[in-house]
């Protein structure tokens, strides 16, 4: 007979696991509390796959084998709970893509910067002429590449949500680029539930495995202890220290192994002290694999960078509009005003997670000129900021907060959206807020 899988979830990974599991003999059945979009319909319907949108059909669901989930749906959901207490097992879409195929996994995880560091690999492979696939968190779903347009190298952006339900999983390459809090609303506000999650990117490695990590992170420092890693350590940090491999000394990005390899820190196309991380941990990446050095250092300086994240949108009489709506916690926000050469009128707010604001105080006071809160409910901004003695405004739509800004900004200023939060409570998602930030500052 065959085997059930009920899929929760019809989003791009949801609908990517049901093709794979549909080719490789599965009875699927995806279901969706909300409604499902109409390009994950078709795939689904070209497949013959029987799908449900706006509720869930508890007896199918609770009759599979297996069920795959997205890594949005948290394990509260009334759902989940029933097929916990059934004992199914529960998995996430790569891991069940990974059961499929044998190809080199590059896989990113950290609280930042992962996105960056991901793109700027996928960039180094492709430009190098690999056959390689981006997956994950960003780019098409690794179940769907496996099922129908195979590659021979997968780079994979991994939330701490996706690392939870992979048991399995095989990391040819784990990069883990820092931890510090985030998304604790989603781990009983218990940062070393958090921690464990993304310590996860390590298991099942092999001695034929690398495993590279920021030297200087207190808190992966501290894990490292509790692990027997059996993976060869590729450690990196700003400062040649404590035994890294990649660091940048007297002006040079410097690669010990496993080939020596250098080039100007000017020549990177990515700026800031985060971004010297994110091209440190993808150097030492490509180098891994094999790519050449001209082709590593061609790369590493003329990447593009990503949408949302410390993006240069324009300049409008004078005052500069930076879109980093990708900053969805405090040490993301840290980093981008770290990043500032001028005074900033920062934006800020949003559904929080649980944050705890002190870290970025100094650097607002010092940087800042004034702050714009922008969310449904702004009385934590207010608490913590309205003391530091900068001008505030209270906004509650891209509109308001757009005006806001535009009224306080001075020429040779930075309007900068770095919002520290989710954007679920105004805007679809984080690209929508980013989008409206990039809308209003052109049309000024």
């Amino acid at each position: 007979m065959k085997k059930k899988i009920a899929i929760l979830g019809a989003g791009e990974s949801g609908a990517g696991a049901a093709v794979l599991a549909k080719k490789e003999g599965f009875d699927v059945f995806v279901s969706d509390m909300s409604a499902i979009r109409d390009n994950y319909k078709k795939l689904m319907d070209d497949h013959q796959i029987e799908w449900e949108e706006g509720h869930h059909t508890e007896e199918k669901i609770l009759d599979a084998d297996e069920v795959i989930k997205s890594p949005g749906i948290p394990d509260t959901a009334p759902m989940i709970v029933k097929i916990k207490e059934k004992g199914i097992h529960i998995i996430s879409e790569i891991e069940f893509a990974g059961r499929y195929t044998d190809s080199q996994m590059i896989c990113i995880t950290g609280s930042n910067g992962k996105t960056t560091t991901t793109s700027l690999i996928y960039h180094i492979f492709k430009s190098a002429g690999y056959d390689v696939g981006l997956a994950g968190n960003i780019g098409n779903s690794l179940a769907l590449q496996v099922a129908e347009d195979p590659h021979a190298y997968y780079i994979i952006e991994l939330s701490s949500f996706q690392l939870d339900n992979m048991y399995d999983f095989r990391a040819n390459i784990a990069i883990l680029l820092n931890i510090t809090p985030d998304h604790l609303d989603r781990y009983d506000f218990c940062m070393q539930n958090y921690v464990d999650s993304k310590m996860r990117i390590i298991q099942n490695q092999t001695p034929q495995d690398a495993f590279i990590f920021w030297n200087d992170d207190p808190v992966v420092k501290k894990e490292l202890q509790k692990y027997n890693i059996k993976s060869i350590l590729y450690p990196f940090s700003e400062l040649k220290e404590n035994g890294s491999i990649g660091y940048i000394e007297k002006g040079m990005y410097t690669l010990e192994k496993p080939e020596p390899f250098n080039m100007e820190q000017e020549s990177l196309s990515l700026t800031g002290k985060h971004n010297i991380y994110n091209s440190l941990a993808a150097g030492i990446a490509a180098n891994i694999a094999g790519i050449k050095k001209e082709n590593i250092r061609k790369s590493l300086s003329d990447f593009p960078g990503v949408e949302h994240r410390l993006e240069k949108v324009c300049t409008v009489h004078g005052v500069h509009y930076i879109n980093d709506s990708k900053a969805t916690n405090v040490d993301a926000c840290w980093y981008a005003l770290e990043a500032m050469k001028t005074k900033v009128i920062l934006i800020i707010g949003g559904k929080d997670k649980g944050n705890d604001y002190e870290p970025i105080k100094p650097l607002v006071k010092e940087k800042c000129s004034g702050i714009v809160y922008l969310g449904a409910d702004n009385q934590k901004l207010h608490d913590n900021f309205d003391a530091l003695g900068i001008p505030v405004r209270d906004t509650h739509s891209m509109k308001e907060c757009m005006a806001a800004c535009y009224e306080m900004a001075k020429p040779g200023e930075t309007v900068l959206l770095s919002p520290c939060c989710a954007s679920f409570d105004l805007f679809k998602n984080m690209e929508d807020r980013g989008e409206q930030f990039k809308a209003i500052a052109r049309s000024l």
